[in-house]
């Protein structure tokens, strides 16, 4: 996938594809650009008795007029294959991601993510037609213990969150090798842009400093390797149109690192808000071992076997964030501390 028209040259058109947490804040935006590639796209949604279809319905409406949604929850096997049920591509994002839920909640995001996993992958074996592209994260490697983080580094589970992916990881893993499914682990660093939630660190820091003269945080000192959420759309887009994918697990991630502190400096400056302060919540903090102090990508592997790189910097991405935030600040709750 070259860097410049990337998306003339993938080749969706009339392919039945199926996004699971198709809701969610990246599926969302790979959901847009399947239809605008001509995909045929089935969204597996949570089911909620409001009938919610998340970041969906922030999609433009001649885009959510293609779509076939079907309601749902990954814990159900039934449901899921019904789902994966004539589809050629399975991308599957759909999990409880929240960290700081994790610790609350332990046994429901394991459930979710890791027999939510094996739904899909019992599906995907059953349909006997399936690619699937699973969805992993940096979390799974814990605070570096070099850097760039490249595919073959340790991995460490530093909350029941990473513990519930490296397993689900290692399930796709183990359907690849023991019944030759056509599975791709995609490993994307922090992603960010349009759509985000005020849990993630990007959107919360604009938030509060649109709205508030005082900017709570938790630790300052961790640093990230940041992704813009249409790079990290071209990563799954072409993983599952490429051969020698198959089998791999590949990181997404920009090469680059800043602190939270940083961020949250180049945030206030973009801003023009230099008067913000800023004040760690002990609330906010992980638990001391808990924390991840470094993460940033060695993104060579996607390189070679995508032809992908990031196009999108650091500065444009949050400035394309801030316009989102500026016109949706009823999706953000500056006040309050989301898990």
């Amino acid at each position: 996938m070259g860097l410049e028209g990337s998306s003339s040259i993938l080749n969706y058109s009339g392919k039945k594809v199926l996004v699971t947490g198709a809701g969610g804040f990246i599926a969302s935006h790979l959901v847009e650009r399947l239809v605008q590639l001509d995909a045929d796209v089935r969204c597996f949604a949570r089911y909620t008795s409001r009938g919610s279809i998340g970041h969906l319905a922030n999609v433009p409406e001649k885009i959510l007029a293609e779509l076939e949604i079907v309601f749902g929850d990954l814990r159900d096997a039934d449901a899921v294959f019904h789902a994966v049920a004539g589809v050629d591509i399975v991308f599957h994002l759909g999990a409880l991601i929240a960290i700081p839920y994790s610790y609350v909640h332990p046994r429901e995001v394991s459930q979710t993510n890791i027999f939510g996993t094996l739904n899909v992958l019992s599906a995907v074996q059953r349909s006997a037609r399936a690619t699937l592209v699973h969805t992993s994260t940096s979390e799974v490697y814990g605070t570096a213990q070099y850097v760039p983080i490249d595919e073959k580094h340790a991995l460490q589970a530093q909350s029941p969150y990473a513990a519930s992916k490296i397993a689900a990881d290692k399930l796709a893993q183990s359907f690849y090798l023991s019944f030759g499914l056509p599975i791709t682990i995609i490993r994307p660093f922090n992603t960010y842009g349009p759509r985000q939630s005020d849990r993630a660190v990007i959107p919360t820091i604009i938030s509060q400093a649109l709205s508030r003269r005082e900017i709570v945080l938790g630790a300052l000192e961790p640093t990230r390797d940041f992704t813009f959420v249409t790079d990290t759309v071209d990563g799954f887009l072409a993983a599952a149109l490429a051969p020698a994918a198959v089998g791999q697990e590949i990181n997404l991630g920009s090469n680059t690192e800043i602190s939270i502190g940083d961020l949250c400096k180049l945030i206030i400056a973009l801003l023009g808000k230099e008067d913000r302060e800023v004040r760690v919540n002990p609330a906010r903090l992980r638990p001391e071992r808990s924390e991840v102090l470094r993460l940033r990508a060695d993104n060579s592997k996607a390189k070679q076997m995508l032809d992908w790189c990031p196009r999108i910097s650091l500065t444009d991405g949050i400035l394309q964030t801030i316009e989102w935030v500026t016109a949706h600040p009823g999706s953000f709750t500056p006040s309050m501390y989301r898990l």
